[in-house]
């Protein structure tokens, strides 16, 4: 295997890693015995495990950029929004992308290194959505805050939300079973 493809071995084992444990509970250990190499080659490929962190994060935000663009291809206003949002409600079924997101904006509370590469990826994502869609910054920040949304429901488990993607969400939070009075 080439040192390239190492690295992209790496990024997933990172992606599920982090994303299971957060940053301060992943061990380079961890990652290194799930790609199947050593830690003092893991560290040929990255210099720190922090590089690893912001790496998987990198590659997490290509990996939604290429969704996004791929569903909004040849599209634009309701329909581009419709394509990507479902596009991106399936990509949901990865926990660990869902996982190192959710661990992004924790870390970011307190990393500023983290903080930058959050900031200026959804930057990205911002000038992506508004090329793609269209419409006015308002549009633009609807449909990322509904993503933001999915991300949590997607975190619950909270049921239907396949099916009501797209629609209103009235009704899509329901107590857990055993919560509900009968």
């Amino acid at each position: 295997m080439s040192a390239d493809e190492r690295r992209i071995a790496v990024l997933k084992a990172a992606r599920i890693e982090f994303g299971a444990s957060g940053y301060a509970g992943t061990s380079t250990e961890a990652i290194a015995r799930r790609v199947g190499v050593s830690q003092p080659y893991l560290f040929r490929l990255f210099p720190s495990k922090k590089a690893i962190f912001l790496a998987a994060l990198e590659d997490c935000f290509d990996r939604l950029e290429e969704l996004f663009e791929t569903a909004g291809e040849g599209l634009s206003g309701a329909p581009a929004r419709e394509a990507m949002g479902a596009a991106y409600a399936a990509q949901l079924e990865d926990r660990s992308m869902l996982q190192l997101q959710l661990q992004m904006w924790a870390v970011a509370c307190d990393d500023a290194d983290v903080r930058a590469v959050a900031r200026r990826r959804m930057g990205r994502m911002w000038a992506q959505f508004d090329r793609i869609i269209g419409g006015d910054d308002r549009e633009v920040m609807q449909f990322m805050a509904s993503g933001m949304l999915l991300n949590v429901f997607a975190a619950l488990d909270i049921p239907r939300i396949k099916e009501q993607l797209g629609e209103s969400l009235t009704g899509l939070i329901e107590p857990p079973p055993e919560d509900r009075a009968g």
